[in-house]
């Protein structure tokens, strides 16, 4: 089968991995977690680093230290993968779903600020929510794909309602908004290495900041906020949330690797636009020109979206649809979904991702343009 984006392990992983395992070196203290967090944090033009379990694990730690807390609201994008708000109701808040950009499928800015101009007021240098009468403490943007939106508005309009940006990273290692790296470019950012992320440590997250005081909390918080090195003392609720060591040493071999990922990502995004562009009514993502996008996942709309799966996936090339608005879920239905024409639930109908794997040749994408191209 070919993968919709499998690990591609090519590089130092096997050696690195034995050396953790012929040293004994395979839990969460290591040298190869300093390593792989001071790896990520430089790559991303940050100070700081520190890794987590997963991506989840590092979104949840950030909201804590952006002062989420029970009651409080976070702003999100209605189309995203689910960790992010999950991530929201660890931390005892609830989710306002914003939709999303027809075009670039970000959140929709123009509707933000509507939402921010009409529905909230500022209460003792708060962002309140006049509905209920609840404090929304940050906005959440996810860099869905690769992609990033107007970060400098989106930023023009957090610093305007007193709200914090963490950044959903987790699909834009190697994503740039005017050249600088995703992550970087709030407060906090969050990066994850799941099995199908453009560099992979089975499973693992980074957490980036330039702030000093945030890092050190970050690593305390993630290590059962141990506060003593010798006896457990543990001085507030902690979690079990750090990167062991031999995950970190697959990831230090990852991120060698990871400038060649991805210029084959970008390589690939170009094959299947040449090859895709003018057939049927397939339409892709739009980067803007401010963004040099990692390419994650390709992706792209039809209206054949359910032709176009049934064939590739007989033909043992995996693909997916995009992910289910996060209203549509049960869990979420009660919450705010501010939205004009529900771009969200036209967008999900329509959008699936195809194969795309860094190590894919050049002939199988052939192959696959070929069998999409054929349901038209």
């Amino acid at each position: 089968m070919l993968l919709l984006s499998g690990p591609n392990i090519a590089g130092n992983e096997w050696k690195y991995v034995k050396e953790c395992l012929d040293t004994g070196w395979v839990s969460s203290v290591g040298s190869y977690v300093t390593k792989f967090e001071n790896m990520v944090a430089e790559f991303a033009g940050c100070k700081y680093g520190v890794a987590t379990s997963n991506g989840t694990s590092a979104l949840h730690i950030s909201l804590m230290l952006a002062g989420v807390k029970q009651g409080d609201y976070v702003i999100v994008p209605n189309i995203t993968f689910i960790a992010s708000v999950n991530s929201i109701k660890y931390a005892g808040a609830d989710p306002i779903l914003i939709d999303i950009d027809p075009h670039t499928w970000q959140m929709d800015l123009a509707l933000l600020e509507k939402f921010l101009e009409e529905e909230t007021e500022q209460k003792k240098g708060e962002c309140v929510y006049r509905k209920t009468n609840r404090v929304i403490r940050c906005i959440m943007p996810v860099h869905v794909l690769g992609n990033i939106c107007d970060m400098d508005r989106l930023l023009q309009l957090a610093t305007q309602h007193n709200l914090l940006v963490v950044e959903d990273a987790t699909e834009s290692l190697g994503s740039y908004y005017k050249e600088k790296h995703s992550g970087g470019l709030g407060e906090i950012g969050c990066f994850s290495f799941n099995g199908n992320k453009i560099i992979t440590t089975g499973g693992g997250g980074v957490i980036v900041t330039n702030n000093e005081e945030i890092a050190k909390k970050a690593k305390h918080l993630t290590t059962q906020a141990k506060s003593d090195p010798f006896e457990y003392i543990h001085d507030e609720i902690g979690y079990n949330y750090r990167l062991v060591n031999v995950l970190a040493a697959m990831g230090v071999a990852q991120m060698e690797l990871l400038p060649s990922f991805i210029q084959r990502k970008k390589q690939i995004d170009a094959f299947y636009r040449s090859r895709l562009t003018g057939v049927g009514d397939i339409q892709f993502q739009k980067i803007p020109a401010e963004v040099d996008a990692n390419c994650w996942l390709f992706t792209f709309s039809s209206s054949k979206q359910k032709e176009i799966l049934k064939v590739l996936n007989d033909h043992q090339m995996q693909s997916r649809p995009f992910w289910v608005p996060m209203n549509q879920l049960r869990m979420f239905t009660a919450d705010v979904y501010y939205h004009d024409a529900d771009v969200s639930g036209s967008i999900y109908k329509q959008c699936l991702s195809i194969p795309c794997s860094t190590y894919i040749t050049d002939d199988d994408l052939a192959s696959v343009a070929d069998k999409i191209t054929a349901v038209f």
